[in-house]
């Protein structure tokens, strides 16, 4: 068949395989500190107070470096910034392992914030020019999927690990899962459709018909028109809410088992585990019903918003109940439905950047994601401290709260609105 009449090919779904990777790379490791910390704690001998600090460390990085790393990825184009942010925080997990004190613990896992700053910003950009409007709900509920599924699996995983070896080993293990993915990513992923190979004209001409031909490579980012936006500020503090509410059971939710359900190492990694798995199908669903939607009735606001708002308020409703319930695997039930609200929200939000960002997607998602993991650093270093004097109860309650307060400003975002419509962006709808 001539290259006019073949069928498009689908080099666009390896594209997001790739970057579901990545998700899933990145989570390895983050939740890799949470469940590593118990034993690490042991080996140190610090309070929780402490605990919560060294994790802030992580936190703190991860959110200062959301904006830089969603320039570096616009300015260099995700090819090569996504490659080079997977390196450098591979090889500061690889020292992580070799960390012999706490201070150098910390500067460990600070460096190790920087790198893993720029993933999803940096990744959002790198379906920008490739997914079609159509699929954008689907495509970042699948991400977030593949980011849930190592949730699920690590605490597990990381268990089995130290039982069998020591802390020190996931550390080394999971470094060299991110090298080969770097290697991998750089050889095979391109800018753009039209620089890569595999792609024929039918699968090009589908893109450009979705998206336009492209804005020029390297443009000047526009930050005054960003930072300026009342909706980009409604989307950000919507997603402090998000990233506080989500990283109380990335970070904390471990331990909590450990010391308030009085659960064994390999009883808190089964239940952890098991309450997480709610987070993947949380994330496919938010983007498939959100997607369903438009192609029913053609409302891209209605359908980031009704989606959203409904995930926020289960989160609001079954976390409480959670932290009632006394039998271990309702328990787990009801922390994971919670969990399962929370993660409808995450694909619609990452898919309204795309909706309003275009060519500046990443610069958009990384001022999202700065606020949202903001609210991680927040949780990281204040939830000591709140459980120290209120209890842990008091610390679920806070989410439930904020849960609550995402639902109302949700209500305030428009996806179909652009924030800066270009060549890029114009024809999309």
């Amino acid at each position: 068949m001539s290259s006019t009449t073949a069928r498009p090919t689908r080099v666009r779904y390896i594209m997001l395989g790739l970057v579901v990777l990545v998700y899933f790379i990145t989570y390895l490791d983050r939740v890799l500190l949470s469940n590593a910390l118990p034993s690490i704690q042991k080996e140190y001998g610090f309070p929780i107070e402490t605990m919560g600090l060294v994790m802030s460390c992580y936190s703190w990085a991860y959110a200062i470096f959301q904006i830089p790393g969603g320039w570096f990825g616009d300015k260099m184009g995700p090819r090569i910034a996504l490659a080079s942010v997977v390196v450098w925080w591979s090889v500061f997990t690889f020292l992580t392992g070799l960390a012999s004190s706490l201070p150098m613990l910390m500067i460990c896992l600070f460096l190790i914030g920087v790198g893993e700053a720029g993933a999803f910003p940096i990744a959002n950009r790198s379906l920008s020019r490739w997914m079609l409007p159509s699929e954008r709900g689907v495509a970042q509920g699948t991400t977030h999927a593949g980011s849930r599924l190592a949730s699920t699996v690590t605490p597990v995983l990381v268990a089995t690990l130290i039982g069998l070896y020591t802390w020190h080993m996931p550390f080394f293990l999971f470094a060299a899962v991110g090298l080969a993915w770097a290697s991998v990513w750089f050889w095979y992923y391109r800018d753009v459709p039209g620089e890569h190979k595999s792609v024929n004209k039918g699968e090009r001409d589908k893109i450009v018909a979705a998206l336009g031909t492209g804005a020029r490579k390297h443009q000047p980012i526009p930050w005054k028109r960003i930072l300026s936006s009342r909706q980009m500020w409604i989307l950000a503090s919507m997603y402090f809410c998000y990233g506080y509410a989500i990283n109380m059971f990335l970070v904390w939710y471990p331990k909590y088992l450990n010391a308030q359900r009085g659960y064994s190492l390999a009883e808190m990694g089964f239940f952890a585990s098991l309450t997480l798995a709610a987070a993947v199908v949380g994330d496919v669903c938010g983007g498939l019903f959100s997607d369903m939607i438009i192609d029913r009735t053609g409302r891209i606001k209605f359908a980031r918003q009704s989606v959203s708002i409904a995930g926020f308020l289960i989160g609001a409703v079954f976390i409480p109940l959670g932290c009632w319930t006394k039998d271990p695997y309702l328990t787990a039930a009801m922390f994971g439905l919670g969990v399962f609200g929370l993660e409808l929200v995450v694909g619609n939000a990452w898919a309204v950047t795309l909706d309003i960002g275009g060519s500046f997607a990443g610069s958009c998602s990384a001022v999202m994601n700065t606020f949202g993991n903001i609210g991680g650093a927040i949780v990281a270093a204040a939830t000591g401290f709140i459980v120290k004097y209120y209890g842990w109860n008091a610390a679920f309650y806070v989410v439930a709260g904020l849960s609550v307060l995402g639902a109302v400003l949700f209500t305030r975002i428009d996806a179909g609105r652009k924030l800066y419509p270009d060549e890029a962006t114009s024809a999309v709808v």
